[in-house]
């Protein structure tokens, strides 16, 4: 249940520009910070898609020399981020930005991590192990979902455990956010779907964490408003603007409630599933959300009653198991709707790999604000109701 309005509560969230034409503001920033030579990090999807040209463009503007990575996988690899932060040490790069999803961006806060540290990125897994503060971070997020561009998290593949390692620090919060919308217009439908339900299980999952409070709960239900009512259009029309627009304004208030209300059990299992199997992460939440709801619906159904009702659904007149069906099923049928109707059956998760699974999220610290924390046998059941 949610702080009172009146007890002390810390928000940290970055600065942050949103609109078209942000990411023109990359060199602008980066000469504020001090940058004599910027690390760029992407991908080769940013790179195809022609998002990294404006950024170049920008830097070189003002002036700026740079160097790019772009060895980052979708679920970013331990070893890129070891292999990064030598390409930022070797160049005498003391400023990063991070262009693309979330993969490019925890890439970068990972190597910002190694190059201040003089550490392994296995060393601070966990809360609050980062013991330096890393360069100043200019993060252009090309995804409504991930919003790494404005969280303290970073999700860093172990790739000798095949598990994600949940590093979480203030020290991680980007020192500005250029979100431009735009940026939204080439990413595919599918890529859409598994992004925007990752962002509505941020704010779902943040709005019932443990740690929320009304500073938290007006993003998360915000970012449920305006994910519901937008995301499914984007997938249809994927060059509007004002669609992609409204999804990204909605990754951003549930980027702000989870990274200060921090995440549950979805999160949690998603990590262990993702690292195991190396699938997006958006779908693993995709698969996973609605039988975490069904297990926790118990211990917190007045707050997922809200929910519904930030959805838009007739919950009024209906009894409590009916609100709760309802709400269970629209999950579902949006998930179905957005084109993601894999189980975990159809991803390669079989009986055997439970186990290892569920002991691998356990240990998640995502797991420690959920609402009820379960055993290692509920997690396993968990698992087997989304085979």
């Amino acid at each position: 249940m949610a702080l009172s309005v009146f007890e002390l509560r810390k928000f940290v969230v970055p600065e942050f520009v949103f609109g078209v034409g942000a990411i023109d503001l990359a060199g602008q920033y980066a000469e504020n910070f001090g940058a004599k030579k910027v690390l760029i990090v992407t991908d080769s999807g940013i790179i195809e898609s022609g998002w990294l040209e404006p950024v170049l463009k920008s830097l070189e503007n003002h002036s700026l020399p740079y160097v790019v990575f772009q060895d980052v996988h979708s679920n970013p690899r331990d070893y890129e981020v070891m292999a990064g932060a030598s390409v930022y040490l070797d160049n005498g790069c003391n400023v990063l930005v991070a262009v693309g999803g979330g993969s490019p961006i925890d890439c970068a806060k990972g190597i910002g991590i190694v190059a201040t540290n003089n550490c392994q990125i296995t060393d601070v897994e966990g809360v609050d192990r980062v013991v330096r503060s890393i360069p100043p971070l200019i993060c252009i997020p090309t995804t409504a979902g991930s919003s790494a561009d404005v969280s303290q998290f970073t999700i860093i593949a172990d790739s000798m455990r095949k598990t994600k390692m949940a590093i979480v620090s203030k020290t991680l919060v980007p020192d500005v956010a250029l979100i431009d919308p735009a940026t939204l217009t080439t990413m595919s439908s599918y890529l859409t779907a598994c992004t925007g339900m990752d962002a509505l299980c941020h704010a779902i999952e943040a709005f019932v964490s443990k740690a929320s409070s009304p500073l938290t709960d007006l993003h998360a239900l915000k970012a449920v408003e305006l994910l519901s009512q937008y995301l499914a259009l984007a997938v249809r029309d994927p060059e509007n603007l004002e669609y992609r627009s409204y999804t990204m304004l909605g990754s951003l208030s549930a980027g702000m409630a989870f990274s200060n209300a921090i995440l549950g059990a979805v999160h949690a299992m998603a990590h262990s599933l993702g690292g195991m199997f190396d699938l997006p992460h958006g779908e693993c939440n995709a698969i996973l959300l609605k039988h975490v709801m069904a297990y926790n619906f118990p211990a917190c159904r007045e707050s997922y009653e809200k929910i519904g009702e930030a959805m838009g659904l007739p919950l009024r007149d209906l009894s409590a198991p009916q609100r709760e069906r309802l709400i269970l099923s629209t999950i579902d049928s949006l998930r179905e709707q957005l084109g993601i109707t894999k189980t975990l059956c159809d991803v390669g998760v079989t009986e055997a790999d439970i186990p290892i699974l569920a002991k691998n999220a356990l240990g998640d610290p995502c797991l420690s604000t959920n609402p009820c924390v379960p055993t290692l046998k509920e997690i396993e059941e968990i698992f087997r109701h989304a085979l």
